[in-house]
């Protein structure tokens, strides 16, 4: 199994990239890597080549770049480059950690889009808070703006076969993201996705779900459009983000006894934190592509950077692509009944 890489993506790159890629080599035996990047930069933190192929890339997108404008000007980046070996079938899947926008653009536009799927979907594997469940996934969390109620169906699909193959889970439980659980909620779009999913026999659609039971583990896979999903994902992060600030405040101002309360509670809180860390679970995958395309968070660590190769191998390994497309073919042969 092959994976390109884009190693100047990211906050911390290359330094964070590579060393996550060279933890997950020494891992996983049968994992390869085509690093594309600054060699000047790059090279220097390999002590090992083996089982990686450095290719120097004289560009790179950053953050502020308008992402399908750089794809289409910047020829030569890593991530572009990175691209192009999986169309070329050089590799199997793509990683970076760079410019969401802009990899996006350059899964669509390079990779390609499955055939059926006319809206890949951005999911993620975010945590809930029952210790004994597996999290569940999301999807859209921003790649399209708006949704039919077709695509809101295929990502139904598409999300129930990673939760199966990737994830294990036998029977996933796929809910729509809604403002109340009956099946007269929504707008129209929602009304008809609604519908639809409750339809195709191939799925074990459970309703509606509302925003505030996301992490209650009533659902394995939750479908929204890419607007909603994101807003729902920023606000997840803001709302974690600012709940350990205030715990921070509170025990530095509560003087004596809440800092030894503090120390007491300091396992509980590091299992709390561990819990909720969404990084560990991989990175985002924008699924309906001929290949696997998979974007961390840009201020990833090494860590991170190995748990989202990790599952990029658990994708290659479960022929997540090829089994989505035979579920797919199946799907337009057979219509639901």
């Amino acid at each position: 199994m092959k994976i390109a890489v884009d190693a100047m993506g990211g906050d911390n790159a290359p330094k964070a990239i590579i060393d996550g890629v060279l933890k997950a080599r020494d891992a996983f035996s049968d994992l390869e890597f085509l690093v594309y990047g600054d060699k000047a930069q790059v090279e220097p933190l390999i002590d090992d080549f083996q089982r990686i192929e450095l290719i120097h890339a004289s560009e790179k997108i950053t953050g502020d770049d308008e992402p399908v404008r750089a794809i289409r000007r910047k020829k030569d980046s890593s991530m572009v480059l990175a691209a192009q070996a999986v169309k070329k079938g050089d590799a199997q899947a793509v990683f970076s950690a760079g410019n969401t926008g802009a990899l996006l653009a350059a899964g669509l536009f390079i990779v390609g889009r499955m055939q059926g799927i006319e809206r890949p979907g951005l999911l993620s594997t975010l945590p809930t808070m029952d210790e004994k469940a597996l999290g569940f996934d999301m999807l859209d969390l921003g790649a399209n703006a708006e949704n039919r109620a077709e695509h809101l169906h295929q990502y139904g699909i598409l999300g129930a076969l990673y939760a199966q193959q990737v994830r294990k889970i036998d029977q996933p439980r796929v809910a729509l993201l809604n403002n109340g659980t009956e099946a007269t909620k929504g707008n129209d779009v929602t009304k008809e996705a609604y519908q639809l999913l409750a339809a195709d026999k191939r799925l074990h659609f459970i309703g509606n779900l509302e925003a505030r039971e996301l992490m209650s583990s009533k659902a394995d896979v939750v479908v929204s459009d890419g607007f909603t999903g994101n807003a729902v994902l920023k606000t997840i992060e803001g709302t974690a983000g600012a709940i350990v600030d205030y715990l921070k405040t509170a025990i530095y101002d509560g003087g004596s006894r809440a800092k030894v309360g503090a120390v007491l509670l300091k396992p509980v809180l590091s299992q709390l934190k561990e819990r909720m860390d969404y990084s560990a679970y991989g990175g985002a995958v924008l699924i309906g592509l001929k290949a696997p395309v998979v974007k961390t968070h840009g201020s990833t660590n090494a860590e991170g950077v190995y748990s989202t190769i990790r599952q990029i191998r658990q994708m290659l390994a479960a022929n997540l692509i090829g089994n989505l497309t035979h579920t797919l073919e199946a799907v337009e042969d057979e219509p639901s009944k």
